[in-house]
């Protein structure tokens, strides 16, 4: 981020003065509410009320407008009519505010003239060079002990602390800082940005990258301005500085809800495309708020862990079984302790005591057995991380056990969290560990989810293979000028296989032989060259689903047998698809066996090209066992995306079946995500099935589709 970019939201973070533009004398108004945080938040700098009907508002002078204050404002809180505030931003420019937060409604979220009215409010601003956070949001907070801003409508000012959060909702925010304060949880920076007719998620990630005071950043969004620089900017922030991203994403977009022709189209909704780029860029999605904070609380107090082994302390076993099935669930290890660990647990804990993970102190522990065994556990070289679980009994120390576990795990460069499992009679002792800096989750299968989640996060941060693959034998420009010849003077263009072949061959896609026949003759004589086995399939642009309108017969052998399935696949396409046109019929040699997966691309007009991968054949829509990514692609992401699906293991052979080349569908992957990347016109594109031959065999594309659309994109830059 630039030095002017960082000036530019910093002038809105850290002002030295607050003008607050429509001031209200009223009581329980916004108007009224946001005053009386700006004065009894202890902000460090003057406020100016504007209220041109008012002398003074709970004690402090008020200015009939920003042209009357005695000092221009750094910054200019407005909370006046939509339609009153073009007039505020000419008032801002000519004092020589530095920021604006617009907290009123009545804009693009009203219908088309407020659609209007906002983007007149944008072109303003950036005329003025005034940044804006707003409309219809909440507003900011700073919790910088030397700042102290409370710039909200907000109940309450949260605490200072290192998570900052950034939020699209208003309403939600409210909510948040509720929630967060029941769990003692602070915020660096709090930013509801509302409409981002200015300033969007992408700036504020961006400065947030560098604020020193945030450890942690999270995110509620209900869309993203621009998938590319979102995924640069989260990129650089995370494999950069480190800090873990936690997003919580809601809304659905029109642009995945499209028509389309493809199986990769109908399977790629909005949450496909939004669920790629955050994966590609290093932000953990939730789908809670419980969970966000599940994470935040281990992200903001502990270390990471440095393996995935866990370790669990438990004063009974039920709770103790509960926390190991749910590690086994999230892909956990349970930590085998050393017969050292175990040794020194033996003098320290009752004969009745479990040694084994997890260790049950058994329910008459007190305070004294609980520091012994987390200290002798936690110091374990197998132990990467550790889970205490109290159950509340009559006998327990609730509280002297909330004081002991901080100074055991002392020094101890390990995570550590606790289950204090009740409500009311843990209290006190959870409490106590909050304050300590140790997060307590009530049961244990959410500490675990927490711990696995922190995993994934140290696992994704360390890997490898984070390049973009070069192809110098593609043939880009002859590519391009095939797709020119066939789309021509319209504007959208279906490609039977056939018509594909020429592309792919320029990206060098593994094809069969082939050849296409126009007459019955044509379709023996093909056959016949072949030697062995083909597949026919009728090439038409009216039929789409070639399988279901009886246009492929597979498994054809000799002349006399192709010319009998020419005849009859005429005859079903006259029946199934009146009126179809019929280019011709496909004959291609039938590939040799092996597991069938599909590859696809569809494009988005805000995130590009995504591409998808599944279990291939006629019922992938059915089971939608597919993984998407937005195109271009690391070559690790190919990797990630293959593994990801349920049927993986397919791929890895069950049942005395031998392994599949896995290598050869990255490389495919690989390449169609270049081939979709340089050509923004191919708008949709199946490879249905892709067969996939033995380790080492590689693999053949049996079917494929392309829709052109005509496009005035440019090819993707490299992510």
């Amino acid at each position: 981020m630039s030095l002017d970019q960082v000036a530019r939201i910093d002038a809105l973070i850290n002002p030295k003065s607050i003008a607050l533009v429509g001031a209200s004398t009223k009581p329980r108004t916004v108007g009224n509410d946001l005053l009386r945080n700006l004065i009894f938040t202890e902000f460090n700098g003057p406020v100016y009320p504007i209220n041109p009907k008012a002398e003074s508002i709970l004690g402090v002078s008020c200015y009939a407008s920003l042209r009357h204050t005695p000092k221009p404002a750094d910054l200019a809180v407005v909370v006046v009519p939509a339609a009153a505030i073009l007039d505020v931003v000419a008032d801002a420019a000519a004092t020589g505010v530095k920021a604006m937060v617009l907290i009123s409604a009545g804009f693009k979220e009203t219908g088309e003239e407020g659609a209007k009215l906002e983007v007149r409010l944008r072109d303003a601003v950036r005329a003025a060079g005034i940044p804006l956070i707003g409309p219809n949001c909440l507003g900011i907070i700073n919790t910088d002990p030397n700042i102290r801003i409370n710039a909200t409508f907000a109940r309450k000012m949260p605490e200072p602390g290192n998570l900052a959060f950034i939020s699209q909702s208003g309403a939600l925010c409210t909510s948040v800082l509720d929630y967060a304060e029941e769990r003692r949880m602070g915020f660096s920076k709090f930013i509801s940005f509302g409409n981002k007719a200015d300033i969007n998620e992408i700036d504020l990630l961006a400065y947030l990258a560098q604020d020193d005071k945030t450890r942690v950043i999270a995110m509620y969004l209900e869309d993203v301005t621009n998938g590319r620089a979102f995924i640069e900017t989260a990129r650089e922030i995370f494999w950069t500085t480190g800090k873990p991203m936690l997003c919580l994403k809601s809304g659905r977009s029109a642009e995945g809800a499209k028509a389309v022709s493809s199986h990769t189209g109908s399977l790629a909704g909005s949450d496909s495309i939004y669920d790629a780029l955050l994966i590609q860029s290093g932000v953990q999605r939730v789908d809670t708020i419980a969970e966000l904070f599940d994470y935040a609380a281990l992200y903001t107090t502990q270390p990471l862990p440095k393996g995935n082994r866990l370790a669990i302390i438990t004063n009974a076993g039920g709770p103790g079984i509960m926390a190991t099935d749910a590690a086994v669930r999230v892909g956990m290890k349970i930590a085998t302790l050393s017969e050292a660990t175990k040794n020194e647990l033996r003098g320290k804990l009752p004969a009745s005591a479990s040694l084994r993970n997890p260790v049950d102190v058994i329910g008459d522990a007190r305070a004294d057995r609980y520091e012994a065994a987390v200290r002798t556990i936690l110091q374990d070289p197998g132990v990467d991380m550790g889970i205490v679980i109290l159950t509340p009994q009559s006998m327990t120390e609730i509280e002297d056990t909330a004081r002991v576990v901080p100074e055991a795990v002392k020094g101890l460069d390990k995570p550590v969290v606790c289950s204090f499992m009740g409500a009311r009679d843990v209290a006190a002792g959870v409490e106590i560990l909050r304050n300590a800096g140790i997060p307590n989750y009530p049961f244990p299968e959410d500490a675990v989810r927490a711990f696995a989640a922190a995993n994934a996060l140290v696992t994704l941060s360390e890997v490898p293979h984070r390049e973009f693959p070069e192809f110098p034998d593609v043939q880009v420009e002859k590519a391009a000028g095939i797709i020119a010849d066939y789309l021509g003077a319209a504007e959208e263009r279906y490609l039977t296989q056939a018509e594909c072949r020429p592309i792919f061959e320029c990206y060098r896609l593994p094809l069969l032989r082939s050849g296409v026949a126009v007459s019955e003759a044509q379709a023996a004589e093909i056959a016949q060259k072949f030697e062995r086995p083909v597949a026919m399939k009728v090439m038409s642009k009216d039929v789409v689903h070639k399988y279901d309108a009886g246009g492929v017969f597979l498994g054809v052998q000799g002349p006399e047998a192709a010319g009998a399935a020419w005849r009859k696949i005429h005859e079903n396409i006259a029946r199934n698809v009146p009126g179809a046109n019929i280019d011709g019929i496909l004959i291609e040699e039938m590939a040799d066996k092996g597991v069938e997966v599909i590859l696809g691309a569809t494009r988005d007009e805000r995130f590009g090209p995504l591409m998808m991968f599944g279990l291939g054949g006629t019922f992938v829509e059915v089971l939608k066992d597919v993984s998407f990514r937005l195109a271009p692609m690391w070559r690790i992401s190919a990797q990630k995306m293959i593994r990801e699906i349920r049927a993986y293991k397919i791929l890895t052979g069950v049942r005395g079946n031998q392994p599949s080349d896995i290598a050869a569908i990255e490389e495919t992957l690989l390449r169609l995500s270049a081939m979709v990347c340089n050509h923004p016109a191919i708008s949709e594109l199946d490879i249905n099935p892709l067969i996939v031959h033995p380790e080492g065999k590689g693999c053949s594309v049996a079917d494929s589709r392309i829709m052109l659309r005509r496009s005035d994109g440019k090819p993707c830059p490299k992510r």
